[in-house]
Formats: structure tokens, sequence, C-alpha cells
């Protein structure tokens, strides 16, 4: 019996590449989360700078944006099991090293800007090569399942990871820095990379056609090319773009501003809403996952009918005053974004060749991530000559005509689900 005539849970429960994928990728998403938290407790304990740490955090997410491309590129040359392997043993080493320092009183500024930097540099191989990982590893008529079950435990993840951390950190018995706490934190982290490379090792892919040497940027040039004379591809690409862009701003600047403006609580309405954001977030990937089927008859309407209700919510989003209001419109914006990710990802990795995965979810990845601080930055311009209701307007009306235009001059609303 194939896995078209079977329930998908039960099969990805019995496929023993997922079940080790996702206990060590989980455990290692965990990790992850306690660096986030000790990372900056860190750096504010040495120098008690917000400038200092701002430049610190920057340092670790340059190089993640400068050579995704090129860790794509390698990906594709060296099989994305591969590169993942070898970067979760670099990170094993750096956050161990990270981990003894600060146990050991020794920690400094140059030393956590060095740090930083190399790790911040092995994620830029790390995510072309885990996004094309799964692809190989699972049979395509789990691919969706399998990302929705993903997707929505690193988000269960997400939620729960950084309480566990702070109970970690707060441990710490140094007045200055919580500096067993800290090690601590940095000492899980290297130690979840470890065991997500044991665990990766277990992992079994499809064999991969012998490809001729290829120069990185050639080799770059090659899938930016293939993407772009992909019709449907490069569509849904600038689609995406454009999205994220009108989306991300608001979300990440617009936001906190209305609630220190207009709600009582300020923080805590704030930290309230994005709660309820992410608990939409993981209700939309599971249900994603778990149901496949439910969906409009192409995966492009599917698309932008979930965009549309996106750009009304964004309208209603001016005129909150309560956080139980934005509360109420986040649940809902934050399903239909977490059920459009895991299809809109699935379909990805089925339409793109096998030998250009890397490099092409790499773009992607590069296009959503690169766009992000541009859509902060003009959100906050934008700002300083409008209020919050406008500001939420216009991006809604920005939304809606980005729609428009998809459905008028694109061919994305006849795009088709990538079936096995």
């Amino acid at each position: 019996m194939t896995a078209t005539t079977t329930d998908p849970r039960r099969e990805l429960l019995r496929n023993t590449n997922f079940r080790w994928l996702t206990g060590g990728g989980l455990l290692s998403m965990l990790g992850d989360q306690f660096t986030l938290l000790a990372l900056p407790w860190l750096v504010l304990g040495l120098s008690h700078d917000p400038l200092v740490l701002g430049t610190v955090l920057a340092l670790g997410s340059l190089p993640r944006a400068v050579f995704i491309l090129v860790g794509g590129a390698l990906v594709d040359r060296h099989s994305p099991r591969t590169v993942l392997l070898l970067t979760r043993c670099i990170n094993f080493v750096l956050l161990g090293a990270l981990a003894a320092l600060t146990a050991g009183g020794g920690i400094t500024l140059p030393a956590v800007y060095a740090l930083t930097l190399a790790i911040g540099l092995a994620t830029a191989f790390s995510y072309p090569a885990s996004s094309a990982l799964l692809p190989q590893a699972v049979p395509a008529a789990l691919l969706q399942p399998a990302n929705g079950v993903l997707m929505s435990a690193r988000q269960i993840v997400m939620l729960l990871g950084p309480v566990l951390a702070g109970l970690l950190v707060t441990s710490g018995n140094d007045p200055a820095l919580g500096r067993n706490g800290l090690a601590g934190a940095f000492g899980f982290d290297a130690l979840s990379f470890a065991v997500s490379a044991w665990t990766l090792s277990r992992v079994r892919t499809l064999p991969r056609p012998e490809r001729p040497p290829q120069a990185v940027l050639e080799a770059i040039a090659e899938s930016l090319r293939a993407c772009w004379q992909d019709r449907e591809l490069r569509a849904m690409f600038l689609y995406f773009a454009a999205i994220a862009f009108f989306v991300g701003g608001p979300i990440q600047v617009a936001l906190p501003v209305l609630a220190a403006e207009r709600l009582p609580g300020g923080a805590a309405a704030l930290g309230v809403m994005l709660a309820v954001h992410g608990l939409g977030l993981l209700a939309g990937m599971a249900v994603s996952g778990l149901k496949p089927r439910w969906r409009l008859s192409t995966l492009g309407g599917t698309v932008l009918l979930i965009d549309s209700i996106a750009g009304v919510v964004f309208l209603a989003f001016g005129h909150v005053h309560a956080a139980w209001q934005g509360a109420l419109l986040l649940l809902p914006l934050g399903a239909l974004a977490g059920f459009v990710q895991v299809a809109v990802y699935s379909w990805l990795q089925k339409r793109i060749a096998p030998q250009m995965l890397g490099r092409s979810m790499a773009l992607f990845m590069f296009i959503v991530m690169g766009l992000a601080p541009l859509a902060s930055a003009a959100a906050g311009a934008a700002l300083r000559v409008l209020d919050v209701t406008q500001l939420f307007t216009a991006a809604a009306l920005c939304l809606l005509a980005v729609v428009a235009v998809g459905v008028l001059l694109t061919p994305i609303r006849g795009i088709r689900y990538a079936e096995a």
C-alpha cells in the first residue's frame, strides 16, 4: 500500500528517516532558543551597552544573509546531509567553547564577537541544507505532512524554549552574569548539536547522480537563471517578496508602537498578542500538515485568498484599543500564515529540480530574510509621518494591491499543487 492511500500520520511515524530528523532537529531547535536568550544576557552583563548588544546580534545575522547563496551552492555540490552534519559538528565546538569560557570566567567581548560571527556563518550553510534534506529523506507523498509536523513542532519549541531557557539562566549564582546559568544554556545548546549530529548520521538519503565540478559563483548564477526562466516560480518568488515587505514591517515595528501608545498594559499587551499569533501559526501549520486536502483547487488560489483575508485584517488593526481585540485579529492571521507557509514550502521542494534545490531554497530564504530589515526600516520611517492607524491602513491597501496584481498580471492563481 502506498503513502497516498494511507493515513499520512501513520506513514510518517513508520518512516525511520523522519523519526531521526525530527528527534535531532527539535532538540537542536530547543538548544538554539537557549542561546538566543543567553547571548544578549551575557553581552549586557559584559558591556551594559545596548549598542554593543545590537552590533553582536547584527554580526550574527550578517554572514547568514551574505553567504546563504554560497551555502546553497555547496549543498547542491556535496549533498545537504553532508553539509548539515558538518555545520552541526562545528556549532558543537563553537558553543562548547562559549560555554567553557563563560563557566571559567574568561569570556571577553572580542571572544563573543568572534564566536557569534562563526556561529552566524555556520547557519548560512545549515539553513539551505536542512530545507533541501527533507525531500531526499521522505517520500514525496509525505512531504507536506512532514513539513507540517516539523514546522508545528518548531513553533511549539519557540513558544516553550525561552521559558525553559529563562529558568536555567536565572538559576546561575554569579551576581553579575548569572555565569553558571549562562554557561549551562550554552552547554545545553552545544550538547543538542552533538546529539542532533548523531541522529542525522542515522538518516539515509536517496543516491545523488554525479555532477561535474562547478565554481560557486557559476552555480549561483545557474540557479538564478533557472528560477527566473520558470515563469510560475519567478512569479511566486516576487509575490512573496512583496507580501513579506508589507506584512513584516507593520508586525515588527507598528505592532509594538500600537501597544505602547494605545493598549493598557503596554509590553504585557504586546506579549499576549505575540503569543496568540504564535499559537495561530502553530494551529495553521498543524492543519496544513495533517489535512493537506483542505484547500482550494489550486495552490495559487489558496495563497491569493488567504492574503486577501490578511489585507482585510490589517485594515481593522489600526482601530484596535485593547489587547483582546488585537489577539482576536492575530489568531486567524497567524493560522492563515502558518497554513500557507507549509503548503508553499512543500510546493517549492517538489517543484524545484533536486540538483538545484539547495541554491533555490537559499534564494527564497535570502529574499525573505533580506527584506525583513528593509521592511522594518521602511515602517519606522513611515511612522514619522503617519500614525499607527494610517500605517496599518496603507499596508493593508498595498497588500490588497499586491494580491490584485497577482490575480490579474501573473500566473499565480493557476499554480497547482505539486502532487507526488
